[in-house]
């Protein structure tokens, strides 16, 4: 099936769902009905959604809450969400009698929101280092247009974190409606004093009290074969044990690596193991709150996730290891940072998806362990803090702690 069949087909199916959609508006919208999905239903309770979903049902108890999901059982929640499945009937029934809707990524084509629903789009990355939508050129396909134009003219609020998002979206989500400028709700448990979280880990997972935690997060690859996309991993280069040992070097204490790949693969990834580092590998792949869990980080490793922003918004010392960026930006596409130099100390954003802004990316890139080991072993706390205050300064971040708190509120205006 070449592209232009396989979009023939993708519309003959939205016609299909659009008149789903239209078939259950026989019920009514329940007013205190909220429906709930991540990362197209393979996510579970976690990313942004959950911080919100926690605080409205503490404030309004009398809620009620359906996630939808693409496994019944897969993920676990509490006892007040219901899990639905989100498949073509299902999703077109809960979605149609839902007061409000909530969502970190896109609805399928062919959904159909009705009059009196209020739906609040999440978003699931922040400041980022890959472009989005139609910033990426060629790398963004027609059938993605489509999808992301569908969902984006149905969006009531898209929550942000920056001037920087606000610059960007508009390209990057296809996107020209009103924001909603609170920061992301899930890096409200990066603010202020994370010892409980350090905590938390080390206990669940039996390590010293005293030990130090390296997460290791990076990002999905992608491609599209006659226009339909897909989404793999990149054979990992970094050497854990070697990483491990230059950690030990630097800080002393006992170091461990905890393992997370992106939410888009880890329905089919297997857990990763190494034989020669035995326990000092942890991986937290399939749980379902990555946040929690980067809380209780010593530092921050990834390739062109976003989430080394987050992790910067905590100060937490974190690294670029793109071993591939010449063939990340030739299926990728563009960037939101410029790449194209031969010194990496200095990459700065790419003024043609941000104009109005001159700064600098706050983070040493590796292409290689060498280098790797080198920048770790400079790593400096307190130059760190200074030019992540500036740049955070720069980018016009909010980030103090109760984005959650604004959104329940922003909620509760609309049931």
């Amino acid at each position: 099936m070449n592209e232009r069949h396989y979009i023939i087909y993708r519309k003959i199916k939205a016609a299909f769902r659009s008149a789903a959609f239209f078939l259950c508006r026989i019920s009514p919208i329940d007013k205190k009905l909220i429906s709930v999905c991540t990362f197209e239903g393979k996510g579970g309770f976690g990313c942004n959604p959950k911080y919100i979903v926690q605080e409205l049902h503490k404030e309004r108890p009398d809620l009620k809450f359906v996630w939808l999901v693409n496994r019944i059982g897969e993920h676990e929640f509490p006892d007040y969400i219901r899990q639905v499945p989100n498949s073509f009937w299902s999703s077109a029934y809960w979605l149609t009698r839902s007061r409000v809707w909530i969502d970190n990524y896109r609805k399928p084509l062919g959904t159909v929101k009705r009059k009196g629903q209020y739906y609040l789009n999440v978003n699931h990355f922040t400041v980022g280092i890959k472009c989005t939508g139609l910033n990426r050129g060629e790398g963004f396909s027609k059938m993605a247009y489509l999808v992301n134009h569908n969902d984006s003219s149905m969006i009531d609020d898209l929550v942000i974190d920056s001037d920087w998002c606000e610059e960007e979206t508009p390209k990057g989500m296809v996107y020209d409606g009103t924001y909603l400028k609170t920061g992301a709700p899930r890096c409200d448990v990066l603010y202020g004093d994370r010892t409980r979280a350090k905590e938390k880990f080390r206990r669940e997972h039996h390590l010293p009290g005293n030990a130090k935690v390296l997460m290791f997060a990076p990002t999905f690859r992608e491609g599209a074969k006659e226009g339909k996309r897909y989404v793999f991993s990149e054979t990992w280069s970094i050497d854990f044990q070697r990483l491990i040992s230059v950690l030990e070097r630097k800080t002393g204490g006992e170091w461990y690596i905890c393992v997370r790949v992106h939410p888009q693969l880890a329905p089919s990834h297997e857990e990763f193991s190494d034989s020669d580092l035995g326990d000092r590998i942890i991986d937290e792949s399939q749980a379902d709150d990555m946040y929690e869990i980067l809380a209780g980080m010593d530092a921050y490793i990834t390739d062109y996730s976003s989430a080394i922003f987050e992790a910067g918004y905590a100060h937490i010392p974190s690294f670029i290891y793109a071993d591939d960026i010449d063939q990340y930006k030739n299926d990728r596409g563009n960037l939101m940072w410029d790449f194209n130099t031969d010194d990496l100390s200095h990459v700065k954003n790419d003024k043609r998806f941000t104009p109005s802004f001159d700064v600098e990316l706050p983070y040493s890139i590796s292409v290689n362990n060498d280098e790797l080991e080198r920048h770790i072993m400079e790593f400096d706390q307190g130059k760190y803090d200074k030019i992540l205050n500036r740049f955070q300064s720069a980018i016009g971040l909010v980030f103090n702690g109760n984005a959650s708190d604004k959104l329940s509120g922003k909620i509760q205006e609309a049931l």
